[in-house]
């Protein structure tokens, strides 16, 4: 989403030569960059302004000190910058009130609330052990019952029925009522929207917060809409007291630049940020870790987190030991990995993370495409027998053909697929042996793996 804006600010560093001390007269350009940047990102004009005067004044006067040249040192102005202004650190849920601590989600349709519910439950039961109760007081959407319900059956957590013919503040309080009695610890109440903001619905969403006193309030609002999710976020905020906001569909073709501007036109802290339609999609935000993907800096310890999150310790540890008593690195692990990955987000969000070229590379690949790589993959190597899976080398052409027809693939679909996998193995086989410097060497050499 913030490509555009990550490339503009990235080549600035490039235009500043050799000076001991940043001056308002060799920023100058560098400023007017970043400027052009931010309107073609389209953050809302007093926060640009705002923005600028913050840049200028921590900047000039600002010495080149060590080994940092003169575009490092703005580009670390910057940097600080642009977390102040989203907001310096992450926001985390209340959720120390008496259980039930009750999350209202309030937003117009299309936003993806419904959708933000399932994640944000996935992750308070998963990641917080929560007992979670979620409940649907949108009776005008067609369906809007039914699929919370299914998104509630697919993260496994109790979903309290309701009907289309209730009123949407009985169904709030049924469902508080129920789940104080029946002991949940969070109870997450998804309203209705509309396409438009309008009194009625401002009106009733009031009357469902008055009702049960919620202690998160959170707003879902489409980061693809710009600037008109900015001016959104502001009149919610000052028809309902809310205490944050979730930005859905950060990974869509946009300027991104609802992500600078909201924290600063509403005063609320944005908590989480939702990136694809998968149910794991929903990350806490942080942003000092956004900076520095914008800036072409990566986001390592997002990376980190993800790896903690995905990696099966059982898988690893098994790995470990084959790897240490000298048996080969298989089809059977390789198939693994890619399991791995999805379970971090995938491959287009792991390079995404990635510093430098490797993640500026993941920005240009379609959304989607690595998915499908891995798809392909994981057919190809279901597709072999049990022997030649533990024993690739026995792969000759017959064999190739027949693996082909069953993967519905072509031959040098199988023949690429190969390739790759022996790639893995010479990384795996430098890891087991300690050679880290060589096996960095080798994953930048590695661009053959991202689909072309």
């Amino acid at each position: 989403m913030l490509d555009n804006l990550s490339d503009r600010l990235g080549k600035i560093a490039k235009t500043l030569r050799g000076q001991a001390r940043l001056s308002e007269d060799n920023i100058k350009e560098a400023l007017r960059e970043v400027r052009m940047a931010l309107l073609e990102a389209d953050v809302a004009l007093p926060v640009v302004k705002s923005f600028m005067a913050d840049i200028k004044e921590k900047a000039v006067g600002q010495e080149v000190i060590g080994s940092l040249t003169p575009g490092q040192a703005f580009i670390g102005v910057v940097n600080k910058a642009l977390t102040d202004l989203m907001g310096k650190e992450n926001s985390s849920l209340n959720l120390s009130a008496v259980p039930p601590a009750v999350v209202l989600m309030a937003g117009l349709q299309g936003a993806g609330k419904t959708t933000t519910v399932g994640k944000l439950a996935r992750l308070l039961k998963n990641d917080h052990k929560k007992k979670v109760l979620v409940v649907s007081a949108d009776v005008y959407r067609p369906a809007a019952i039914e699929q919370l319900r299914l998104l509630a059956e697919q993260v496994e957590v109790d979903f309290f029925p309701s009907h289309e013919g209730e009123q949407p503040v009985s169904i709030a309080r049924n469902a508080l009522d129920y789940a104080k009695k029946h002991f949940y610890d969070v109870l997450m109440v998804d309203t209705a929207g509309r396409l438009a903001i309008d009194e009625a619905m401002m009106a009733e969403i009031k009357t469902i917060h008055t009702a049960i006193n919620p202690v998160e309030t959170l707003f879902v609002v489409d980061a693809m809409q710009g600037q008109d999710a900015v001016n959104t976020a502001q009149a919610f905020n000052e028809a309902l007291p809310l205490t944050g906001v979730v930005l859905t569909k950060m990974d869509g073709d946009a300027r991104g630049g609802a992500a600078l501007s909201v924290r600063h036109v509403t005063g609320k802290p944005i908590k989480f940020i939702g990136i694809g339609e998968k149910i794991n999609g929903l990350e806490p935000f942080y942003p000092d870790r956004l900076a520095s993907r914008i800036l072409g800096m990566g986001d390592v310890l997002s990376l980190i987190e993800d790896v903690q999150k995905g990696i099966d310790e059982k898988t690893a540890q098994q790995m470990a030991k084959k790897l240490h008593k000298g048996k080969g690195f298989d089809l059977n692990d390789f198939k693994a990995q890619i399991q791995q990955m999805r379970n971090m987000g995938g491959l287009e969000s792991i390079m995404a993370k990635l510093p430098g070229d490797m993640g500026q590379m993941a920005q240009k690949v379609p959304e989607g495409t690595a998915e499908k790589a891995m798809s392909r993959v994981e057919a190809i190597i279901n597709s072999m027998t049990p022997k030649e899976r533990t024993n690739p080398l026995l792969l000759k052409a017959s064999r190739k053909r027949r693996i082909a027809i069953g993967a519905g693939v072509s031959v040098q679909e199988v023949n690429k697929m190969l390739k790759q996998f022996e790639q893995s193995q010479k990384m795996v086989k430098s890891l087991a042996k300690g050679g880290m410097g060589k096996l960095m060497r080798m994953a930048k050499g590695m661009k053959g793996m991202m689909p072309q």
